[in-house]
């Protein structure tokens, strides 16, 4: 898989954006254990030509991560095209455009999924940045706004026709946000649309590497993005890529896991500060299946999303690690 000059390779397995997770450390982590390409969370247009400090530091790609695209939003067309100029100054691999994102204060205020009820804005704006950068321009979006208007299909030929170089596309609808289960049979539909030629990505629901197979099997995509299944998990993509490889999963031992976890723990508070780092990796903790099914845990669990210092919980993943995960 292509998107211009970026080869990807064959079934490709990519890392989803998602806002307070794919930050650099943990996007340049996924790329070391086997993912293909990598985005950055999103970055707000608005944000980002009013020279918001946070915004402008969710810029920063190391040249260990790439390919790495960066993901921007938004609901007007200026503010859009002048944000896609500045992302094309610090040289991505790829410029996305969100219009999948399905939180109120995004959609609500009609960026993100929201420009799926408006189309001829959603094309306007594709068109627009496209002519605006010389760097490939993707987009990622959703079945439609509701059960009412899944209109992937119609919608897809026409973003292509904006010049977008490939396009992801999010297994749900707007109303559903992340609730029920993903369905990929219109993505199926728009990969095999003859009138498609650009490389359509899925996502939605992929949490094991024998599921990524079994979609690229069954629904012939050019690419996968997992987003969800990868949180407080980097080495999900070692399994996947191995198992597309070999049909094996290979044996990543807990002392490894917990490797990758610390290691996020000490690059998020380097990165920000010890308090507002744990603060940023708690999402981590609590989602990584690596404590999953530690009996009484529950104690354990809530003393370490309520850790304020690195003393503090560094104790705790001690006592974790040492009482309950050996390997």
């Amino acid at each position: 898989m292509k998107i211009g000059q970026i080869d990807l390779g064959n079934r490709p397995v990519m890392l989803a954006p998602m806002e307070d997770v794919t930050d650099l450390s943990f996007r340049q982590i996924c790329r070391e254990q086997g993912a293909d390409m990598v985005y950055t969370e999103f970055v707000s247009a608005d944000a980002l030509i009013r020279n918001i400090q946070a915004t402008l530091r969710k810029l920063n790609i190391s040249d260990a991560e790439r390919p790495a695209a960066i993901q921007i939003y938004g609901r007007e067309v200026e503010p859009m095209v002048e944000a896609a100029k500045m992302c094309a100054e610090v040289n991505p691999d790829v410029i996305d455009l969100n219009f999948g994102c399905p939180v109120k204060k995004v959609a609500g205020k009609g960026a993100g999924s929201g420009l799926l009820r408006n189309v001829p804005l959603m094309c306007e704006i594709t068109r627009a940045v496209v002519n605006a950068v010389n760097v490939p321009v993707t987009a990622k979006t959703r079945l439609g706004w509701d059960c009412n208007t899944k209109h992937i299909v119609e919608v897809a030929e026409q973003l292509q026709d904006c010049g977008i170089q490939a396009l992801t596309i999010h297994g749900r609808t707007r109303s559903q946000m992340y609730t029920g289960e993903a369905d990929w049979t219109l993505i199926g539909e728009v990969k095999n649309n003859p009138r498609m030629h650009i490389p359509i990505i899925g996502n939605g629901d992929i949490t094991s590497a024998q599921k990524l197979k079994e979609y690229y099997d069954r629904y012939g995509v050019d690419g996968i993005m997992v987003g969800r299944a990868s949180i407080g998990a980097p080495w999900i993509f070692k399994e996947m890529k191995q198992y597309l490889l070999t049909g094996e999963v290979p044996h990543i031992s807990n002392k490894e896991k917990m490797a990758l976890l610390r290691r996020q723990i000490n690059e998020s508070i380097n990165r920000i500060d010890e308090f507002r780092g744990i603060l940023h990796i708690r999402r981590h903790l609590a989602a990584t299946p690596l404590f999953k099914g530690i009996p009484n845990f529950r104690e354990t669990r809530i003393a370490m999303l309520q850790a304020r210092t690195f003393a503090e919980l560094n104790d705790i993943l001690n006592h974790v690690e040492a009482t309950y995960l050996g390997e």
